[in-house]
């Protein structure tokens, strides 16, 4: 199902291991960057420091300081969560604007961080550690 375009807002979709968020940029512009994640400020939503300047450094990397963005995010830890807004958000200014593309690229904020964890296999503890060998 493609997804609508809608003259009131960008939107995207970003991704990191089972973390999925959806993106939307509003048209309209507001006083400062306000950002709201499933209905919490974004502060209140990531509590540490790094994780706040994770969420808004592509806006500051294109410098965009008057932004009303609404996130949708579920799956996945805390971190996860972190680096699939960010993810989306990149993307939603790139649709915006593809002359950004060289400097979000640079950054490695366009690039789906694809690893995820192993899965177990049968005879094994975890995904590669074997129970202890002993001779007797």
């Amino acid at each position: 199902m493609p997804v609508k375009e809608s003259n009131k807002y960008t939107p995207a979709v970003g991704k990191r291991k089972c973390a999925i968020a959806r993106i939307r940029i509003l048209k309209e512009a507001s006083k400062g960057i306000k950002i709201i994640v499933n209905e919490k400020d974004y502060k209140e939503y990531f509590p540490y420091f790094q994780w706040q300047e994770s969420v808004v450094r592509p806006l500051q990397l294109v410098g965009r300081d008057n932004v009303s963005i609404s996130i949708k995010i579920h799956g996945g830890g805390p971190k996860g969560q972190v680096d699939a807004v960010a993810h989306g958000i990149a993307k939603a200014l790139l649709k915006e604007n593809e002359e950004l593309r060289t400097t979000l690229r640079k950054e490695g904020l366009l690039t789906r961080d694809s690893r995820v964890k192993e899965r177990k296999k049968p005879g094994l503890r975890k995904a590669r550690r074997a129970p202890q060998w002993s001779k007797r």
